[in-house]
């Protein structure tokens, strides 16, 4: 029989991507205190690869220790720019200055995925896109927040690819659904492995 399967994440874009996959999933988000995790690992100098991977594990460690034998999906996607890693904004004056120092460069989306089964780590992904946003005066950027509504917050860049985000971009070099938050397809292999192996 198969384990039941649990997304231990609030994000309405990965419950998206898994429903697409044909996945049927319990959601419950973990109650974890990510913010101080996060701050320990910066001043730890961690890499921003295993910070994703780090608060992705706990994610998915925290609600399996509440739902024995389920799979629990952990996930996590951080921002990092100019060796800085970006949290959300906390109000749109902030992500307007964030996205006025992303304008005609580079930044990097780090998603990360886990799979627990009780103590038990089953499955760990980690990838990168790279992110290249056209160059853009105020006006755009007036232009831009106006539509992005409340992305500019819920968001670590302050859009959705997946609707006015694609906008600011001149290039995206990787995966859709890591810039969405989840490495899907790598993900998807494994549940598709270990739900033919039940």
């Amino acid at each position: 029989m198969t384990p039941p399967l649990i997304l231990a994440s609030g994000s309405k874009a990965r419950a998206q991507m898994l429903q697409g996959a044909g996945l049927t999933f319990e959601t419950i988000p973990a109650d974890i205190d990510e913010q101080t995790l996060l701050q320990q690992m910066v001043r730890q100098k961690t890499a921003p690869e295993t910070i994703a991977a780090q608060l992705a594990r706990a994610k998915a460690q925290h609600v399996a220790q509440q739902n024995p034998d389920a799979y629990v999906i952990g996930g996590d996607q951080i921002l990092w720019f100019e060796e800085r890693l970006f949290s959300k904004a906390k109000d749109a004056a902030e992500a307007r200055q964030n996205l006025r120092a992303f304008s005609g460069k580079t930044h990097t989306l780090i998603s990360a995925a886990c799979v627990v089964q009780n103590d038990n780590i089953l499955w760990e992904g980690v990838a990168q896109a790279h992110m290249t946003m056209r160059r853009f005066d105020d006006a755009f950027l007036d232009g831009y927040m106006d539509m992005a509504g409340d992305a500019l917050l819920k968001t670590v860049g302050g859009y959705e690819l997946e609707s006015a985000g694609k906008m600011l971009f001149e290039k995206v070099d990787g995966d859709y659904f890591t810039v969405l938050g989840l490495p899907l397809l790598p993900l998807q292999e494994f549940l598709k492995g270990a739900h033919n192996e039940s």
